[in-house]
């Protein structure tokens, strides 16, 4: 995929899909440091067969941020044009199934809205799937970015 500039650069229905990545028990235990959230769901072996999923799992937040992130390897402006100037914020977070140690996931990106905002600005808002290599829908979000348009 090329480099994009501006708001214009988009298209309504366009999807974006990221290279897979695979989560490690390693994330796990790093997450779990940085964020002091250790639930045994995630780090306990003998507690986790016990549960629902019968074996530990990756915390959500934790789905979602690396998840989310990887649209980035498509290129610095694929996902984000060079004309980008912020997050604008995140709309309806579902943790639709577990992700596992050991699966590879990837984020699909479908644009579905493209608004205006003013003359300089406009906001570009993706319907984000996190899959793993079962192709199971782990996260559904919908991520918006402030981008800035071109000059008439």
């Amino acid at each position: 995929m090329e480099d994009r500039e501006w708001f214009e650069d988009y298209t309504l229905g366009e999807t974006l899909v990221s290279p897979g990545r695979t989560i490690t028990e390693t994330d796990i235990v790093l997450f779990s440091a940085f964020t002091g959230d250790w639930h045994p769901l995630h780090t306990n072996v003998e507690y986790a067969k016990k549960t629902f999923f019968g074996e530990r799992i990756a915390h959500g937040m934790l789905g979602l941020v690396v998840g989310s992130a990887l649209i980035f390897r498509l290129g610095p402006h694929v996902f984000t044009p060079k004309s980008f100037i912020a997050f604008y914020g995140m709309d309806k977070i579902r943790f639709t199934g577990p992700v596992k140690i050991g699966d590879t996931i990837r984020c699909e990106a479908v644009i579905n809205e493209l608004r205006e905002r003013d003359e300089k600005t406009g906001v570009i808002r993706y319907e984000a799937t996190i899959r793993n290599q079962r192709d199971e829908a782990c996260l559904v979000f919908y991520p918006a970015i402030l981008v800035g348009r071109k000059k008439a």
